[in-house]
């Protein structure tokens, strides 16, 4: 069973310690994962773009997957089933297709207006049962189309979207998606501290988890932040494991080239740094 990601996040905040947000872009992907979390007895959040919702043939499909296996598994940990970085229709459409969990980004516009849409969809989202993220600043990088320039985030902008009810916030604090480049400046723990202090205990959530030093992953924890995304990290981990596969020739050796062989080495490199983050997170055992 699906659920919202509220009660989750408000332990990890109280109990110090982060819940790893894996995004989901297949069958192979989602098995790893949620396999990883039951291990390990932690809680996971398991996120989806838009474009991977519309790769996988939609969120209606999305949400049958991931069900299913929930139940085929034997999943018994809390899962979350959440839309990562959600325009306005999109949110919409995740909240028709059954998914628990939605995240709107209108951070790309002007307050007043992420203020309204947001506060739209915290009504429809709560109503339906659903938790609901926002985000305010702009996250560095490129996701589905997007591009934020990895501005912080304005603490009294933060303090009116948390005001309109949302489940927890997304704040830019110079963290960016995908790989972190050598001059990267590092998170502003100065405007972290200054969001948590005008939000008070609302779960914070870190983007762009690839990359991030541990201290300061560990940092970001005690300061809030109580839902990291993960992404890049395991795309990397999948390709590096393909390949090595393929280059060793091993497709070419009996059934290999079968897909169940072809893409086993890559869901096990996904098995490996999900394991690596829910233990660096804090999440282990605390389903």
């Amino acid at each position: 069973m699906l659920v919202p990601a509220t009660e989750m996040l408000q332990k990890a905040v109280e109990g110090h310690y982060a819940v790893g947000a894996f995004n989901i872009n297949n069958l192979e992907w989602t098995k790893a994962i949620l396999s990883t979390a039951q291990e390990l007895s932690s809680p996971v959040i398991l996120g989806v773009s838009e474009g991977a919702g519309k790769y996988m043939t939609g969120f209606k499909t999305v949400t049958a997957m991931v069900s299913a296996m929930v139940d085929e598994m034997g999943i018994t940990v809390p899962v979350a089933l959440h839309l990562d970085h959600g325009t306005y229709d999109g949110c919409y459409k995740c909240i028709r297709a059954g998914f628990s969990s939605i995240m709107f980004d209108g951070s790309h516009y002007p307050i007043d207006e992420n203020v309204a849409k947001t506060k739209e969809l915290v009504t429809v989202a709560h109503k339906m049962g659903l938790s609901i993220e926002a985000e305010v600043g702009a996250i560095g990088g490129e996701e589905d189309g997007v591009i934020g320039m990895g501005e912080c985030a304005d603490p009294d902008e933060c303090k009116r979207i948390a005001d309109l009810g949302i489940d927890f916030l997304a704040a830019g604090i110079g963290n960016i998606h995908g790989k972190y480049p050598a001059n990267w400046q590092g998170l502003s723990f100065e405007t972290l501290a200054a969001i948590k202090a005008k939000i008070g205990d609302m779960p914070l959530v870190l983007h762009g988890g690839t990359g991030i030093p541990a201290d300061q992953i560990k940092k970001a924890i005690d300061l809030g932040v109580a839902k990291i995304n993960v992404n890049t990290e395991c795309q990397l981990y999948f390709a590096d494991a393909t390949r090595k596969y393929i280059e060793e020739g091993k497709d070419q050796q009996g059934k290999g080239y079968d897909p169940r062989k072809l893409l086993a080495p890559g869901a096990a490199g996904i098995k490996e740094i999900v394991k690596e983050k829910i233990e660096l997170f804090g999440s282990v055992g605390k389903a």
